[in-house]
């Protein structure tokens, strides 16, 4: 009777993380890299291993240059082509999975921007895996903390897919540095993309000399309180002064007073800013999702039961929330006030300039 052995060989975690590697898909308009392809960056190095990043486009030679700078890259992804005009995620997605199938990456990462959000569920369910989405911890390597039921909740989830395929919320990652980077480039091929599923017309963009609102690092936002559009041009006053971008409530978006492109909350976007002040807005759970991370809220509303005081000190000394209520008439330019609100044993001052 012959005596059957099986050998287990368990890998050291260091050996372990060597296995591992990331593609960072980055997000760029031919010219320039979007931030929150940096903050994605972050993440991806906390999961160990190699890290590469995949920059797709038409004339994005500047954008490479860009990247290949960043600290972390081992390699660049280059797939240069005019089919990449407007970033189809159509044509992205099938992109991505060949890239996928040639290098073997275990993990593909990218912003949980509008663009992030439509791409990689696309890649995800043509990998047959399940897409795990708008991450704002990594734990390890198949543990990730993303946040449930508008942010009032914080769920812990551990994958056993193959391939982790994650979209990361840009506000909970600090943007990787863009210096002493000289990462290697590599051309892949587009290959064979669908071109009849959709078509790039065009686009218009809008221009403003005010920070862009997921990257500012100050942010006046308004609500229903503000009665109407018009009223608005009062918070665009001010933050002309303050370097600051405009943002807004769902109520104010679907009142018409602004358009959805300002729009702050869980349907919106997430931002995280240095200040945020939050003018005639209550607090409904669905905005404070989106910018309950900034490091001090000022809240300016006439009811001072509403749910936006709720926040404060919720998250701890080095965020402290700092709330007052003020009447709307304060944020007009150019008139100074001051105001001081205690509340449980701190007390909050502040200027209008």
């Amino acid at each position: 009777m012959q005596a059957a052995f099986r050998t287990f060989v368990r890998l050291p975690q260091a050996i372990g993380r060597r296995l591992q590697s990331t593609l960072v898909i980055a997000e760029h308009d031919n010219n320039n890299l979007t931030p929150i392809t940096l903050n994605a960056l972050s993440a991806a190095k906390k999961l160990g291993g190699d890290v590469s990043c995949l920059v797709a486009g038409s004339n994005c030679g500047s954008v490479v240059a860009e990247l290949s700078k960043a600290a972390g890259i081992s390699k660049i992804l280059v797939a240069d082509s005019e089919a990449f005009v407007g970033f189809l995620p159509e044509r992205l997605a099938p992109l991505v999975t060949a890239t996928q199938n040639q290098f073997k990456f275990t993990h593909i990462v990218a912003g949980a921007s509008a663009q992030g959000k439509s791409l990689l569920p696309r890649v995800a369910a043509k990998l047959d895996v399940s897409p795990i989405s708008d991450i704002i911890e990594v734990k390890a390597a198949d543990t990730f903390v993303r946040t449930i039921y508008a942010g009032n909740a914080l769920m812990t989830l551990k994958s056993k897919d193959p391939v982790k395929v994650i979209t990361v919320r840009g506000t909970s990652f600090e943007a990787a540095s863009v210096e002493g980077g000289s990462a290697a480039q590599e051309n892949v091929a587009a290959g064979n993309l669908p071109t009849d599923l959709s078509q790039f017309l065009g686009q218009e963009l809008s221009k403003s000399d005010r920070p862009e609102l997921t990257a500012a690092k100050t942010v006046i936002s308004g609500g229903r309180g503000m009665k109407n559009g018009e009223n608005f041009e009062m918070l665009y006053s001010l933050a002309d002064k303050l370097n600051a971008a405009v943002g807004a409530s769902r109520a104010a978006v679907d009142a018409g007073f602004v358009p959805n492109d300002m729009q702050i909350g869980q349907t919106g976007k997430i931002v995280a800013p240095e200040l945020y002040i939050a003018v005639g807005i209550s607090g409904a759970i669905q905005h404070l999702a989106g910018m309950k991370d900034s490091k001090t809220i000022v809240a300016i509303n006439k009811d001072p039961e509403a749910p936006i005081f709720q926040l404060h000190h919720d998250k701890g000394e080095d965020r402290t929330h700092t709330l007052m209520w003020w009447p709307h008439c304060c944020v007009i330019p150019n008139v100074r006030t001051e105001h001081t609100h205690s509340c449980g044993g701190c007390t909050a001052a502040s200027h209008w300039m």
